[in-house]
């Protein structure tokens, strides 16, 4: 037996933020959308007003998006001043017409930090996350191949919170909550993610302390523990991890005052 299609419709009105190049001016836009199924996604929507303007000679609204399934975090936007929309734990591309009332006006724009400038409409450049990857996000030691890897002994703790910290998809939702926009939940999910493994540990201090100062180096805020980050984070990344970033960072920094400096080991005279 089939069941009857229960989906209902609404019509909202899209206000959307419209900027052609980072240099030129930008303002809102209206978009009336009438008569749209409650059960399509947000994007769905960008999707059928674009459609539209194509048409109609106009240019279509940029947004960045590609797995559509909550994944990828490329999908990030601003939906009426909350990082990905009204929803918790899920990205811009998980919020569904469901979550509106009929006849909202539904304000969309792209997420505000000086570390992420905008490239067009709807979209940002986050690279200023990949250089902080860059900077120390990963293991250079050999770890072996994944027989290998399980062979390594993993307290079940260490191993729930690193998988917890390694679900951050690199979104910027935490950038833009933050009044200061800051990024200090995004790096302490990922010095988290490795300095919990023991495959994590031989470069636990210079991590820390080489993200943390890219991250500073970039332009993002400091942190004041408002904890806005980790109500608009998709993957609802505890601010539990920002104290752990916290002692790793004091740790690492009081061993490397005290380390002893290396005697040159330059050529002398002959």
């Amino acid at each position: 037996m089939v069941a009857a299609n229960t989906a209902k419709t609404l019509s909202v009105t899209l206000r959307v933020w419209r900027q052609a190049s980072p240099a030129a001016p930008g303002r809102f836009v209206d978009y009336p959308a009438a008569n749209v199924s409650t059960n399509m996604s947000f994007l769905e929507l960008i999707d059928v007003i674009n459609d539209r303007l194509t048409v109609q000679g106009e240019e279509p609204i940029a947004f960045a998006h590609d797995c559509r399934e909550g994944i990828c975090g490329t999908c990030s936007c601003t939906i009426n001043g909350k990082a990905h929309g009204p929803g918790h734990g899920i990205a811009t591309c998980q919020t569904y017409l469901r979550s509106f009332k009929d006849g909202d006006i539904i304000v969309v724009e792209p997420f505000r930090a000086r570390a992420f400038p905008l490239v067009k409409d709807l979209v940002v450049d986050r690279a200023a996350f990949d250089q902080i990857i860059q900077a120390g996000g990963f293991v250079s030691v050999r770890t072996g191949a994944a027989p290998d890897a399980n062979a390594i002994p993993v307290p079940k703790a260490a191993a729930d919170l690193a998988m917890d910290a390694a679900a951050c998809i690199g979104c910027g939702a935490c950038v833009a909550a933050c009044k200061n926009a800051s990024a200090m939940l995004f790096v302490a999910a990922k010095v988290s993610q490795l300095g919990l493994l023991p495959q994590g540990q031989p470069e636990r201090d210079q991590r820390v302390l080489a993200m943390v100062a890219k991250m500073d180096a970039l332009g993002f805020g400091s942190c004041t523990n408002q904890y806005e980050c980790s109500a608009a984070c998709p993957k609802a990344i505890s601010h539990d991890f920002i104290a752990r970033l916290n002692r790793d960072y004091l740790q690492a920094s009081v061993r490397a005052a005290f380390q002893p400096v290396s005697a040159s080991t330059g050529g002398g005279a002959g």
